[in-house]
């Protein structure tokens, strides 16, 4: 017997197609249409002939009327259980299903009978699809890709494809750039790094103020000292802030693997790829963040969001694929945290495996998640909307100072901070930074490192001006720098000159890159600590702060 791809659906409108024809042909051109017809669908050969013989009616949705199942009270116990894991699809959430549970009775948000909870640990995730079918709601906007190429030094670094990832051992990871830029790639703007781990599929997420080797270069340090495991390799794509000598001389010097993915490939980079979409643009969004207040309150849901995806978000890993004609076949393993992937390696010592344990059993995820609300609001203040670019005075390249830094209680005003002001929700104005997109050329390089001066520096005379407000305000850009010089010495500081203030500028970030607080890497709940400490966000609704829970604590 022939075995056919087709499902029943395609079979029953070929038959429609197929049966006119065979009544009405003769016994010469009956047997042609026989022999395709069974070659097709992979029919016997009498059940084929019994089928195109007798009248055929159009397919029709097959209805099977049978008793429901499952109640109502599954289904909003089910609703409950998907909302505090964020909305993941069914094929993560019900094999997560037994230990969710678990941590929600553990913290008191659900009370299930016996009876109701061995049903609800029962559903099949196409049964979980179904019922959750009412309460899904799609939204797909798109961001705006700022890579560019780093062509230099591309023989350097090995490239390694996604058929290449074979390594079971924990450590080695993939990182990339996510810009907030809005609808325009111009001026100044934040980044994150997004860096997940190729075996357990931890992910770390750390803002950047702006994107140079020096700020990428820090972001990994950072991300060394948060991570359980010890950071081994590292791919990235072809981008200038990561092919570039300064990164692969750290490399180099810390003994870790530096591989690239091939150049208009994203399926090279396919495990943060999806990371970039289902982490950042869910939770950070696609609006556009610029200055200091938005780069630490963006630290801030990062501290909370590291803890929510790798304890509290189950993902499914790819274990093979067969393709079968024009089917393909994959086949994935049990759903599981990253947290539970990292237990299971053994790769950790009784220490970190203990901490890791007591900070999962403190954690409650419902908290969590609100605490995680309350952090995209205060987040989402600091969004810039977007304005006509044109030049003005220094009193528009400050943001508006953060309304109040406190520590989250949740047991205080939760309610009164998500829906029970009405002034809720509303948009902080700022104007954006006048500059363009900064550009890279390649440039041919000196044998000798070129440390003379041919010519008089033009911005000697101003410079500690310059290195003043780019102190106060350290996401300008140079473009913006010359606007104020230009406009506070009129015919002193020619367009022309903009190139060499850039290089300046870049010379500055270089040496004197700024100290935010960083305390937050020492107070980190994975870092030494079982239970977390509180996060801060700007919350100011008619002039009072409001302050909203610890993550995953209470208070």
């Amino acid at each position: 017997m022939v075995r056919s791809f087709m499902s029943f659906q395609a079979k029953r409108e070929l038959l429609v197609q197929v049966a006119p024809r065979y009544r009405e042909a003769g016994h010469k051109y009956k047997c042609i249409i026989l022999d395709e017809f069974v070659a097709t669908t992979g029919y016997a050969r009498k059940y084929a002939i019994r089928l195109l013989k007798s009248p055929v009616s159009p397919p029709t949705p097959t209805l099977r009327l049978r008793e429901r199942r499952y109640c109502i009270d599954v289904q909003e116990a089910l609703a409950a259980a998907w909302a505090a894991a964020n909305y993941i699809c069914a094929k993560r959430l019900v094999p997560f299903l037994p230990e969710l549970v678990a941590a929600l009775e553990r913290h008191g948000h659900t009370v299930l009978e016996k009876s109701l909870r061995d049903q609800l640990l029962t559903v099949s995730p196409a049964t979980a699809d179904r019922l959750l079918r009412p309460y899904r709601q799609r939204d797909s906007p798109r961001g705006i890709s700022t890579t560019r190429p780093g062509v230099l030094l591309k023989h350097q670094v090995p490239v390694r494809t996604f058929a290449d990832w074979t390594e079971t051992q924990p450590g080695f990871m993939e990182a990339d750039l996510v810009a907030h830029c809005g609808c325009r790639a111009e001026g100044a703007f934040l980044y994150s790094l997004v860096a997940t781990d190729v075996a357990t599929g931890w992910t770390e997420c750390l803002p950047l103020l702006y994107r140079t080797q020096e700020a990428v270069i820090q972001a990994f340090e950072h991300l060394r000292y948060l991570l359980p495991i010890p950071l081994l390799g590292i791919d990235t794509d072809n981008g200038s802030e990561f092919l570039n000598a300064a990164l692969i001389a750290y490399c180099d010097r810390e003994k870790i693997t530096f591989t690239r993915g091939r150049a208009y490939k994203k399926n090279d980079q396919c495990f943060v790829e999806q990371k970039n979409g289902s982490i950042v643009r869910q939770l950070v969004g696609y609006d556009r963040f610029e200055g200091e207040e938005a780069y630490c309150q963006m630290n801030e849901l990062y501290r909370a969001v590291r803890l929510y995806i790798n304890f509290f978000q189950p993902s499914m890993k790819l274990l093979s694929r067969r393709q079968y004609g024009s089917r393909i076949h994959r086949t994935y393993d049990e759903a599981q945290t990253p947290f539970q992937r990292l237990l299971i390696t053994g790769r950790l010592d009784d220490k970190k495996a203990g901490r890791l344990k007591a900070t999962y059993v403190a954690l409650d995820p419902v908290e969590l998640l609100r605490q995680l609300e309350a952090l995209q609001d205060a987040l989402w203040r600091h969004s810039v909307v977007d304005a006509p670019i044109i030049p003005t005075g220094s009193d528009s390249y400050a943001l508006p100072a953060v309304p109040a830094t406190v520590s989250f209680n949740s047991s205080v005003g939760w309610h009164a901070a998500t829906g029970g002001d009405e002034n809720h929700g509303r948009e902080l104005i700022v104007s954006p930074q006048l500059s363009s997109q900064r550009k890279y050329r390649r440039v041919s390089r000196p044998m000798v490192p070129h440390t003379w001066r041919t010519r008089s520096d033009p911005f000697e005379t101003v410079w500690d001006e310059i290195t003043h407000w780019l102190i106060e305000c350290p996401e300008m850009t140079a473009k913006s720098v010359l606007y104020r010089l230009q406009k506070q010495y009129p015919g002193q500081f020619p367009k022309n000159q903009l190139r060499t203030l850039q290089r300046r500028v870049k010379e500055w970030r270089a040496h004197a890159l700024l100290e935010f607080d960083n305390l937050w890497l020492s107070e980190d709940s994975l870092s030494g600590q079982v239970l977390p400490h509180p996060l801060r966000a700007s919350v100011d609704y008619n002039g009072l702060a409001l302050p909203i829970g610890a993550a995953g604590t209470k208070v």
